[in-house]
């Protein structure tokens, strides 16, 4: 490659990082394999590039090799689930707490690192269902129905013909609509009043006021926390969950807000012997009217430091209001 074509290279990449890192991740449910095959997608297109003869767009070009290479990481791979997926019946709040970190759990993405035009294509909800597909009618589905591809499109990139991607996008459509992806589930920017019921969720935790809590939640709710097995049904069944396994008591628990999967989350902190906060689990909530239908509190590694997250909070890091509240 020349340094011209060099140069026209780096032009033409910039600007489809993010946005290759929502398809990557729509394919894997990894926001760690994602980036890792998004640095795979552009070594592949670097390599190819002077034989790129505008036949198609560049993003759509960028989008056949990323598609391609999600296809191959994902061979003999099994599923991302959350705990809901595992066919498993719903647990009880005294039920022993029991993790399993050989299952590749579904992660949350931060909003920051991707690039979303529709909220709906990257909400834990529609990626735990991608993760029902077999791969390939996960990429139809995905380069169809989230990137409005045309069935000739599509056959191109995957290497088919039209009839076969209609038929694994009507497969892929009957098994999606078990999911149960109503618009009622969807995510809007939030209102007034949603936001006025999470600075009451932040301050119902601060202060372990069950009764508030457990009066947020849908009757319904579901509460799950990988990489713990169990999910929870029900506010009074999740409710006796926070009071009696989390350890934190009254002013143990400050959270910061963030946004994961075009979703409001929270990472919630624990007090330590020596008066500071460390990090315990990323919520990640699901509002549906006003109040909160489902919670995915994610224990896993490093997830903090994913969302830029303090690892450590001191009294003087506490957002305002819970400092207020704790003088």
């Amino acid at each position: 490659m020349s340094i011209t074509e060099r140069d026209n290279f780096e032009d033409v990449a910039n600007g489809f990082r993010r946005e290759l890192l929502a398809h990557c991740y729509r394919m894997t449910g990894s926001a760690h394999d994602a980036e890792d095959l998004v640095q795979e997608t552009y070594l592949r297109a670097w390599k190819s590039y002077e034989r790129f003869e505008g036949r198609s767009s560049v993003r759509t070009w960028r989008y056949r090799i990323a598609t391609n290479v999600c296809l191959t990481n994902l061979e003999g791979r099994g599923r991302r689930p959350l705990p809901t997926g595992l066919g498993t019946a719903d647990a009880q709040a005294g039920d022993e707490l029991i993790s399993d970190h050989e299952i590749p759990w579904l992660e949350p993405v931060p909003d920051a690192a991707v690039v979303v035009t529709e909220r709906d294509t990257i909400r834990l909800a529609f990626i735990a269902a991608l993760q029902n597909l077999p791969a390939r009618q996960r990429a139809v589905l995905i380069l169809r129905d989230v990137l409005r591809w045309s069935a000739k499109e599509v056959a191109e990139a995957l290497e088919t013909t039209p009839a076969a991607v209609n038929s694994a996008l009507q497969r892929a459509h009957a098994q999606m609509a078990d999911a149960n992806l109503t618009e009622e589930s969807s995510h809007a920017a939030l209102d007034r009043e949603q936001e006025k019921l999470l600075d009451a969720y932040v301050d119902a935790f601060w202060r372990k006021d069950m009764a508030a809590i457990v009066g947020m939640l849908k009757t319904e709710a579901i509460w799950e926390m990988p990489p713990f097995i169990g999910w929870y049904a029900g506010s009074e069944n999740i409710g006796k969950l926070i009071d009696t396994q989390c350890p934190g008591q009254f002013h143990d628990m400050p959270m910061l807000r963030t946004t994961a999967n075009g979703q409001p989350a929270f990472g919630l902190y624990m007090r330590q012997p020596d008066g500071t906060y460390t990090p315990f689990h990323l919520q990640v909530l699901q509002i549906e009217g006003n109040q909160v239908a489902r919670v995915a509190a994610f224990f896993t590694e490093g997830i903090f430091e994913k969302f830029g997250l303090p690892l450590v909070l001191t009294e003087d890091d506490l957002p305002a209001s819970l400092a207020t509240a704790s003088a």
